[in-house]
């Protein structure tokens, strides 16, 4: 595939960040684009424009992924703008840094339904558009915190492991459905979620420096146009965890 025109993208968290970049990314690549935003209105229409400027359509579309009904209203303004989701980008996160000792109940729940739950909640809604067409991308933001323990804390940590067992197991059944699901693995990208983490340094990454939010982005447009990769994490961390 040479590139993603008349394909649909949905990135969640898609107004800053590394979901920004791959939006635009995707966009570049040929792609229409819905841009999903829990609160940063502005931020998403600034991306929005940007990919306006490309010829590309795109919308920007408020939901709290992890809930369910919010998801499903998502899913449906998309479908109807843009088209059926045919590249489904499950970004959206949350980190706040804690020794384990002060991890409580209320910000582990938080956590792992932000990250985790808002996974399985957005490719439900859309996998079966995907199974009718038989076609489809899926690409999971897990994280190097999921093979190395990370410099967030063990909520993070879990609900990015648990992000790359769900990529096996939807990988795993949706193979003969022309449906693939991959994740990427990110470490220390240079983004607001790094830098205001105290205990993110450049220091622990091999290379000595924090990635761009591009080495993220340029991982997503290849595993959107891959005919043959399925069930795979794709590590992008500086060295800092080898496979």
């Amino acid at each position: 595939m040479r590139d993603l025109k008349n394909r649909v993208a949905l990135v969640t968290g898609g107004s800053r960040g590394i979901g920004a970049g791959i939006a635009v990314a995707l966009a570049k690549a040929g792609a229409d684009v819905a841009v999903n935003y829990r609160e940063l209105a502005n931020a998403a229409n600034a991306v929005c424009a940007e990919i306006t400027g490309m010829g590309r359509r795109v919308i920007a579309v408020q939901a709290d992924v992890s809930v369910a009904a919010d998801v499903r209203r998502m899913a449906a303004k998309v479908e109807a703008h843009l088209g059926g989701v045919g590249i489904l980008v499950n970004n959206a996160g949350i980190a706040h840094p804690r020794k384990l000792e002060e991890i409580t109940e209320a910000e582990w729940d938080e956590v792992l339904t932000v990250n985790l739950k808002s996974v399985f909640l957005v490719t439900q809604a859309v996998v079966g558009g995907m199974r009718q067409r038989k076609w489809g991308r899926i690409i999971n933001l897990s994280s190097v915190a999921a093979q190395t323990g990370g410099a967030v804390g063990a909520h993070y940590a879990a609900s990015k492991a648990g992000i790359i067992g769900l990529t096996h197991s939807c990988a795993s059944s949706l193979v003969r459905d022309g449906i693939t699901v991959n994740a990427i693995a990110p470490a220390l990208i240079e983004t607001d979620m790094v830098t205001s983490n105290p205990n993110a340094s450049p220091n622990l990454i091999p290379m000595g420096h924090f990635g761009s939010v591009d080495d993220i982005a340029s991982v997503a447009v290849m595993l959107a146009m891959n005919e043959y990769m399925t069930g795979q994490t794709i590590s992008v961390n500086g060295g800092w965890y080898m496979s």
